[in-house]
């Protein structure tokens, strides 16, 4: 590693950051491995602990690495970036990433609407809605969970296809003509439940992104109320600005 310079006029706590962001973005530790601790960083740049904290703070806050309680600071997996003005399938996205999509079912039945949903998807209370929900996965890691909600009398029996093999959008638009070609959504920041953890393979109360989306055919017509958490660690998302 560089040594520091502490006739610079530049903080040392950033002149250790910039060292170990360097050694992370030139591949010297892989995703997972565990940094020298700041007893070890302390010791072998003379630095107050303090300091050294400072520095693992500025990794922690952009995403490049993260804290295990009582085990040490880990080189944190890249996050997928996903832009919030494009409507895009699960398996679509991961094709595009070079990742191999996988989906395991976890229920699939229809249910009567209740009240939550009633305003959104333009039904009574008790109309019959298509549930199913997925747990997905890219390259056999967990990423998120979806929790979709449709209108049954638009796709009568959509359920009957097998979805950890085939993408719910490309069924709507073959079988029954739909193509959802715009929504409306709002994401919020949850903890991780013990279920969804247990699923997603993170911790209890760990940081999930919740999504909730009403999608709606090209004739204006909604059709799907969707419910998704996906890892906070995972995923970032962003969408372009202007004035």
């Amino acid at each position: 590693m560089k040594n520091l310079s502490r006739s610079s006029k530049v903080p040392l706590y950033f002149q250790l950051y910039e060292i170990l962001h360097e050694q992370i973005k030139n591949g010297a530790w892989q995703p997972e491995d565990m940094l020298p601790t700041e007893t070890e960083l302390v010791k072998q740049y003379d630095l107050s602990r303090a300091t050294v904290r400072q520095a693992f703070d500025m990794l922690v806050n952009q995403g490049w690495v993260y804290r295990r309680q009582g085990r040490g600071t880990f080189v944190a997996r890249p996050t997928f970036e996903q832009n919030l003005n494009r409507i895009i399938s699960f398996w679509e996205d991961m094709h595009q990433r070079g990742l191999k999509p996988g989906t395991r079912v976890i229920s699939s039945e229809i249910i009567p609407a209740t009240e939550e949903v009633t305003e959104d998807l333009q039904v009574e209370p008790g109309e019959e809605l298509a549930s199913l929900m997925r747990l997905r996965l890219a390259d056999d890691e967990p990423l998120s969970i979806e929790h979709s909600l449709l209108v049954h009398r638009y796709c009568p029996g959509i359920l009957e296809q097998d979805y950890a093999n085939n993408s719910l959008r490309q069924m709507l638009a073959e079988q029954f003509n739909i193509r959802l070609t715009t929504a409306t959504q709002k994401i919020r920041a949850v903890p991780a439940s013990e279920d969804l953890a247990e699923l997603l393979a993170v911790d209890v109360n760990a940081p999930l992104l919740h999504l909730e989306r009403v999608s709606y055919s090209d004739q204006g017509t909604p059709i799907e109320y969707l419910r998704i958490h996906l890892r906070g660690d995972r995923y970032t998302f962003y969408t372009e600005l202007r004035d």
